[in-house]
């Protein structure tokens, strides 16, 4: 890219930004030919429900982003568009679903652990009756 020449027709200082866009659109194309070269069925047999889940909104979430920027490109304020609510509703779902597998990750507890640690970990006070025994031991030999 940057043994290119660059095109009169738009701003010096916007040349940068243009190739990383492009770099950036290529990158979107090869991952879509890699998800597309795979049957969505084949790929959600070999996923257990919460990966599904993750799938597809992943997929709706990019297919929605793709058309807000189509939208911005047209000249449309997607702002103002049904296509904000669209992409708000599934990152709602996309927090639920970043919940449930923060709960799976989770640590246990143990409760018979917890409390043999607690048992352990607490001081207790010898009886008074011990220490005089182990003296009156001692004193005989």
């Amino acid at each position: 890219m940057a043994s290119e020449e660059i095109n009169e027709d738009y701003p010096v200082e916007i040349h940068e930004y243009l190739s990383t866009f492009e770099n950036s659109i290529g990158a979107v194309d090869e991952m879509l030919k890699t998800m597309m070269s795979v049957s969505r069925n084949e790929l959600l047999q070999k996923l257990d429900p919460l990966e599904q889940a993750k799938v597809d909104l992943v997929s709706a979430y990019t297919l929605n982003s793709m058309f807000w920027v189509y939208l911005a490109t047209q000249g449309v304020n997607p702002k103002e568009h049904p296509v904000k609510q669209e992409l708000e509703r599934i990152r709602v779902y996309m927090n639920r679903v970043k919940e449930i597998t923060d709960k799976k990750k989770a640590a246990k507890l143990d409760r018979g652990a917890a409390s043999r640690f607690v048992k352990n970990a607490l001081w207790e006070p010898k009886p008074k009756n011990a220490s005089k025994v182990a003296n009156k031991g001692k004193s005989k030999n």
